[in-house]
């Protein structure tokens, strides 16, 4: 009898949007910065329990759970909004112990599911950013519209989004996080370095210095 021996195979997590390619005239229209390493998971609360789930979410972090599509966070721990009864929640470094600790800490009020290894979020900021977004976007994101803390599912050249505003950054610019499936990350990031090409489009590292 033959036996075949196999080896363990140990698999590195892959950046998302790690060495993409970017064409791009100069300038600093749309900076983009790799939000990967958060801790994030989904939260689906269990059937009457929303009011309690909120006391414990509240308890734990300091923070009102939102009603509607609202994007709220204290310290290093954010909620978005994404659904009825339904959030993104995101720590910064969390990794995927972050959805374990919500589970224990949540788990008979909410159903809670990891998307840390699912889910490649872009931060984007710069003064052309909302005219890279008028191209691939079919919703409006000026601010009379889309203010800082709201939160919208949308598409993005076709790719399902879901999009969430910041507060402007120092300079005045707008800053909005994009979260989307992982395995979309390159078709993704092919639409909008395009879009943002005319502009100069950038990379930062998490420190916001360009790469």
């Amino acid at each position: 009898m033959n036996v075949v021996s196999m080896t363990h195979q140990t698999f590195t997590p892959k950046v998302p949007f790690g060495g993409l390619p970017i064409v791009s005239a100069t300038g600093r229209g749309v900076i983009a910065t790799d939000r990967d390493g958060l801790g994030m998971a989904t939260v689906l609360v269990r059937k009457d329990r929303t009011t309690v789930l909120s006391q414990r979410v509240r308890d734990l972090f300091d923070i009102d759970l939102p009603k509607g599509p609202r994007h709220v966070s204290e310290g290093d721990v954010a909620f978005a909004g994404t659904g009825p009864e339904a959030w993104l929640a995101m720590r910064e470094r969390g990794g995927n112990s972050f959805a374990a600790s919500l589970r224990d800490s949540l788990g008979n009020l909410a159903s809670v599911a990891d998307q840390s290894d699912g889910y490649a979020v872009l931060r984007l900021t710069g003064p052309k950013l909302l005219d890279t977004f008028a191209k691939i976007i079919p919703i409006d994101v000026h601010p009379r519209a889309f203010r800082s803390g709201e939160v919208a599912s949308t598409v993005a050249a076709h790719i399902g989004v879901t999009l969430w505003r910041l507060n402007d950054s120092g300079e005045g610019s707008p800053v909005f996080e994009v979260a989307l499936f992982r395995s979309l990350a390159a078709s993704f990031w092919h639409a909008l370095s395009e879009a943002a090409a005319e502009f100069g489009f950038l990379v930062a590292d998490s420190s916001g210095r360009d790469r």
